[in-house]
C-alpha cells in the first residue's frame, strides 16, 4: 500500500519598493498584537492562493487586500520552497492565528513592485495590524523567510534597472535626463558620472526625445524626454 502525501500550499509575497527622491524603501505589515506584551512580527504582504485563482490574480488581490495598494507594476521573480520555511515558532503561531490550520510545507510566488511613494498612502487591512515604509539599508528581522524573500528581490530590481530599465514606472511621463540618473543611483546605490551616464542611456531604443523643455524653473531649462511604454512592456514581464 502506497504512502499518503499531503500537498503542497501555495502563497504569494509581493515586495513592495518606494522611491521617494532620496530613498529606496520597502512596505511592511505588522502583525496585530495577540496580547500586551506580545512583541508583533514584521513581513512582506502576502497570503494563501485561493483555489482556482489565477496566481497573478492573488498578487493583485492580496497587495490590495493587505495594503489597499492596486493597479501598480507587478513583476513575479522567483518562488521559494524550502520545506523548512515556517520552522520558527513564532511564524507558526502567526499563521495559526490567520489561517488556523498549518501546513508545514508553503511554496511562496514572490513579485516585486516599484511604486513612486507621494502616489500612493498605503492603508492596513485584513490581518495587518498597519503598514510602514523602512529604508532598505534597515530592514529588520521578518517574519518567515521575508529577509530571503527582499534580499533577492532587491538584487532582481537592481537587475532589471540596468538591463530592462524598468525605472520609468517612478517617472512623470515627460522628465529630464537628470531625473532619470537620480532614480538609477537611489536604486543601484552607486553614483554615476554626469556625461558618462547620459551617453549610455541615450543608447536605449525606447527612449523618446521631445521637442519640449522645462518650464517654470529658475535655472536653464532642459531638454524632455519620454518612454515608449508598449516597446518596454513587451520587453518585460509587467502586470496590471
Amino acid at each position: 500500500m502506497s504512502e499518503k502525501r499531503e500537498f503542497l500550499d501555495v502563497s504569494v509575497d509581493c515586495t513592495v519598493f518606494g522611491y521617494d527622491d532620496k530613498q529606496l524603501k520597502i512596505l511592511l505589515i505588522e502583525q496585530k498584537k495577540q496580547s500586551p506584551e506580545h512583541i508583533p512580527l514584521r513581513a512582506l504582504p502576502g497570503d494563501h492562493v485561493y483555489k482556482g485563482e489565477d496566481i497573478d490574480d492573488a498578487a493583485n488581490r492580496v497587495l490590495e487586500e493587505l495594503t489597499g495598494l492596486r493597479g501598480v507594476f507587478l513583476k513575479q521573480f522567483h518562488a521559494f520552497g524550502k520545506p523548512d520555511r515556517l520552522k520558527q515558532q513564532q511564524d507558526r503561531e502567526w499563521l495559526l492565528n490567520v489561517r488556523k490550520d498549518l501546513n508545514k510545507h508553503v511554496v511562496t510566488i514572490a513579485y516585486y513592485s516599484l511604486i513612486k511613494m507621494e502616489d500612493f498612502a498605503p492603508e492596513a487591512a485584513s490581518f495587518a495590524n498597519k503598514t510602514e515604509w523602512v529604508n532598505v539599508d534597515e530592514i529588520p528581522r521578518l517574519g518567515f523567510d521575508h529577509n530571503e524573500i527582499f534580499q533577492k528581490a532587491l538584487a532582481t530590481l537592481r537587475f532589471d534597472t540596468e538591463n530592462y530599465n524598468i525605472a520609468f514606472e517612478l517617472l512623470p511621463k515627460k522628465f529630464t535626463l537628470s531625473q532619470l540618473q537620480n532614480i538609477y543611483e537611489v536604486i543601484l546605490n552607486r553614483e554615476f558620472d554626469k556625461r558618462n551616464f547620459r551617453k549610455s542611456i541615450k543608447k536605449l531604443s525606447n527612449l523618446i526625445p521631445l521637442n519640449e523643455k522645462q518650464k517654470g524653473v529658475y535655472h536653464k531649462p532642459a531638454q524632455l524626454y519620454s518612454f515608449d511604454i508598449k516597446k518596454q512592456i513587451e520587453e518585460t514581464d509587467i502586470i496590471y
